[in-house]
């Protein structure tokens, strides 16, 4: 029921992904008015489905504290994600109020035992390919432990994202050299560097321009700095596309040399679609749950959707489970 579209693109969203993966069921939970006719209107995925009617949705400008008292137990978002811990579903998915679904999550899964705050982990293009960044704006600040535990479980995403045994993990710094940077920081890097752990590739510091170059498979910040820095890239992103049509309509000659480049522009436009990488990863609860970008299309929902099979079907929490287990505590000096 939540994001800029509601059942409108959930539904037709679900129904591509269904054809994608036809072995996934779905469990839908929302507004019977608003629902059910968009669910006749795709046979095949209603088929696949089990839907329960609910009074209340999330709003997507209510305070965590708000949809917890209002949404705890009976709305369509609370519903969701218990279906997870009732093990009646493998993954949560929502478009929805993300400070809601963090708080209900935290509230309903409980995090992981060592891990003392989740993260949201982000699926970013880049030069190389794609990269996992985390945190982008589950919660402000974080100390040595909690970088080296972000470390731990944006590397289990990564081994399923990216199919690979030892993914390259940096840490977001102002600078590579060992002695910049705050504390925590620093502490983290050492902790890292010191463990070796077997399905962890540390690489030491990474600056903001390495994100988007995919110098490591996977960035590590707190949630105030991924944040920013996952608007700046976004609100860049269109920055340059408002650019290139202001200058490919300015003449006759640049109109001519569009549609000479036309493939390249395609290519590039591609390259950068949000749908192509939408769908946070809620990582440290006890359970999978995926957050939609609110805005997304009904593609970029599918996508969404794409993300949450993988993490359920290619086991995240017990790959999680099994890197934490191995991991060093991270004391400050």
């Amino acid at each position: 029921m939540g994001g800029d579209h509601g059942p409108e693109v959930v539904i037709p969203g679900a129904a591509m992904a269904l054809q994608r993966h036809p072995q996934m069921r779905f469990v839908i939970y929302g507004d019977a008015a608003q629902v059910e006719p968009l669910l006749d209107a795709h046979p095949a995925l209603k088929a696949a489905s089990a839907f329960t009617h609910t009074d209340v949705s999330i709003k997507m400008d209510e305070k965590p504290s708000q949809a917890l008292r209002l949404g705890r137990y009976k709305s369509s978002m609370w519903r969701a994600i218990q279906a997870v811990r009732d093990d009646e579903a493998d993954a949560c998915l929502s478009a929805g109020n993300t400070g809601a679904l963090m708080a209900m999550s935290m509230f309903c899964l409980k995090t992981m035992p060592q891990v003392e705050r989740p993260a949201i982990a982000a699926i970013w293009p880049t030069v190389r390919g794609e990269s996992i960044v985390l945190d982008v704006g589950a919660s402000i600040g974080a100390d040595a432990s909690h970088y080296v535990n972000l470390a731990v479980l944006g590397a289990a995403m990564a081994r399923i994202v990216f199919d690979m045994e030892r993914p390259g993990v940096g840490l977001l710094n102002v600078g590579r050299e060992e002695i910049k940077g705050i504390e925590a920081v620093k502490e983290a890097g050492r902790t890292l560097r010191e463990a070796k752990l077997p399905n962890l590739d540390y690489r030491g510091f990474v600056e903001g321009d390495d994100i988007g170059k995919g110098a490591v498979d996977v960035v590590v910040t707190e949630g105030f700095t991924g944040n920013i820095a996952l608007k700046t890239a976004e609100g860049t992103a269109k920055q340059i596309g408002a650019y290139l049509r202001s200058a490919m309509g300015r003449t006759w000659r640049a109109k001519l040399g569009y549609l000479l480049a036309k493939p390249a522009f395609d290519a590039l436009r591609a390259k950068m679609d949000p749908s192509r990488s939408n769908g946070g990863v809620f990582l440290g609860l006890e359970g999978v749950v995926i957050k939609s970008h609110g805005g997304a299309d009904v593609k970029g929902f599918a996508a969404a959707i794409d993300i949450a099979y993988d993490m359920a079907h290619y086991q995240l929490m017990r790959t999680i489970r099994d890197m934490l287990d191995e991991t060093p505590i991270a004391t400050a000096s």
